[in-house]
């Protein structure tokens, strides 16, 4: 097996029920990581899809000085989901973002490909329709007659054709309406739609908000071989800056695993930054997330990629008609940017 093994130290922070607005870090200091003359270098970050605790890493990395200590002056601002996020990096808007890795070779496919990833970030998609119990959604087959909620660009939404075709519901039957990240949980309590697209580690935060027991439909059922998210940065980035991108994905790793080792605290650094935040939810999402992130068994470490895998899931794209023929792992992998074991 052709596998790009890449070890990244990491840590992460905690969760929210509300989105958070973007954010800087402290005034620079100097580090021997810095660029010359010791300044750092101003650099863009956006988390996957609001500011949930499946994000908290990132503000983790920024509160211990992970980012400032490899050379770096981060802003953090929301993110709108893979779509939204893949167009902010390719219009240079930002510098780097994490993105569903499915949702980006659907993207890729269809003619942008100005990005491309440098890091997983879980090893497993974590992907889902979620709804609460009293809509009684509990097979796949439940869908139809449905209407679901989420923003455009997502990748629940964007690869619920595959899972439909491979779960035997007819997606005609489906009525999808768009969303925002914000109060996709809240129209979810309202009883407005029947189900949203989440991840399946929002099951804290769902249940906080709508006060009614959350229930999943995992894409992971399915599709056993997808990846979660995964990090990106633009292409050019990725040529002209090889050393700074590294660095950059070290740092954000750095926290992911803090993050995972210390939820509270993690959840704790999320509310200080956004004091709508619930702390509590914030820990259990990210105890919940540790089994996508350190696949059980499998032998990876935190930030691998196997290009293998990823070749099966293209061939599984390819076979629910949702992706070209022609693409390749490394047409969307930086290989040479994951750091060696």
């Amino acid at each position: 097996m052709r596998r790009v093994t890449r070890t990244f130290a990491v840590a992460a922070l905690a969760t929210a029920l509300a989105v958070v607005t973007g954010c800087s870090s402290d005034e620079p200091e100097d580090t021997t990581n810095a660029g010359s003359g010791g300044e750092l270098a101003k650099v863009t970050y956006l988390t996957s899809f609001g500011n949930f605790g499946r994000d908290a890493y990132g503000w983790v990395a920024l509160e211990k000085g992970f980012f400032r200590e490899a050379g770096f002056d981060v802003t953090i601002q929301k993110g709108q989901g893979t779509g939204g996020n893949i167009t902010t990096i390719v219009s240079g808007k930002a510098d780097y973002t994490p993105i569903d890795l499915t949702g980006g070779l659907l993207t890729f496919g269809k003619g942008t490909k100005d990005f491309t990833a440098v890091a997983a970030i879980q090893q497993r998609t974590m992907a889902a329709i979620a709804s609460t119990s009293d809509k009684k959604i509990t097979t796949p087959k439940d869908l139809e007659g449905k209407t679901l909620a989420d923003t455009p660009g997502s990748v629940v939404r964007n690869l619920f054709p595959t899972y439909a075709k491979l779960a035997n519901v007819d997606y005609n039957k489906v009525k999808w309406q768009d969303g925002e990240a914000a109060t996709l949980i809240a129209t979810l309590g309202s009883g407005k739609v029947d189900g949203i697209g989440q991840f399946v580690v929002g099951r804290p935060t769902i249940e906080a908000v709508t006060k009614k027991t959350p229930t999943f439909l995992p894409y992971s059922d399915y599709l056993t071989d997808l990846y979660g998210n995964v990090l990106i940065t633009s292409t050019k980035n990725a040529k002209e800056k090889p050393e700074e991108v590294k660095r950059f994905t070290q740092a954000l790793l750095k926290g992911l695993e803090y993050s995972l080792a210390n939820p509270e605290e993690a959840g704790k650094i999320l509310q200080s930054k956004d004091n709508t935040a619930n702390p509590a939810a914030a820990k259990a999402e990210l105890e919940l997330m540790a089994s996508f992130v350190r696949s059980a068994g499998s032998g990876e470490k935190i930030g691998t990629i196997d290009t293998q895998r990823v070749a099966r899931s293209i061939a599984i794209l390819q076979g629910a008609g949702q992706l070209p023929q022609g693409i390749t792992p490394e047409q969307i992998i930086s290989v040479d940017l994951l750091p060696k074991v």
